[in-house]
């Protein structure tokens, strides 16, 4: 039986040639790296109609836009309300295969840190409240991110210890960043709670 061309395998092989020819053109062109490109975007679909066709891909983060028609890749240098594609964006693309691998190490590191951390211990249990797959999710809270920033504002304003040795380990004192960093162990912790629950149901079945 011949697969149907709007088949959940067809449109998957579909995008996953749309990306071998965005590879192959950020390359060529830009001298992005291919392996960045499949870390970090997306697609986002068809814009326009015949000879005007065009396939638009975002990156996840950044949400920076490349349009790619035929073979030829564009940087949508304005998208939106800000510009997109600063020079040290396209740098982070043009990465090396050696400097991807040593951001990930270093942000690993900064992760298993994080996770045995006196001022992460201490406030686990909180910050757990606010993600909506947890156990003790409590509704109509602050998101992750702003509860873990808003936490840290108040540690700092008090001068907190644990605050203060965490934020010279990572060599920063932005909020944002240390927010980011701070609830960044936290999906460890919530699949560690997911897989007890899970045990749990099966034991008592």
């Amino acid at each position: 039986m011949p697969e149907r061309k709007d088949s959940p395998v067809s449109a998957a092989a579909k995008t996953n040639e749309l990306f071998d020819l965005l590879r192959a053109a950020c390359a060529r062109q830009f001298r992005f790296n291919p392996r960045r490109i499949t870390a970090s975007m997306r697609y986002v679909g068809k814009e326009g109609h015949g000879k005007d066709l065009v396939h638009v891909f975002r990156d996840a983060g950044t949400h920076s836009q490349i349009v790619l028609q035929g073979t030829f890749a564009t940087l949508r240098y304005t998208h939106g309300e800000k510009p997109h594609w600063s020079e040290a964006e396209q740098a982070h693309y043009q990465e090396s295969d050696a400097e991807m691998d040593a951001k990930i190490a270093a942000k690993q590191a900064e992760v298993e840190f994080t996770h045995s951390c006196p001022l992460y211990l201490a406030h686990r249990d909180e910050l757990l409240t606010h993600y909506k797959n947890s156990p003790t999710y409590v509704g109509a809270g602050s998101n992750p991110r702003e509860a873990a920033k808003a936490l840290i504002e108040t540690l700092a304003a008090a001068n907190d210890a644990q605050l203060a040795a965490f934020a010279e380990h990572m060599k920063s004192t932005d909020p944002e960043h240390l927010a980011q960093l701070l609830v960044a162990p936290c999906h460890f912790d919530l699949e560690a709670m997911r897989e007890a629950a899970e045990g749990s149901s099966e034991s008592s079945a």
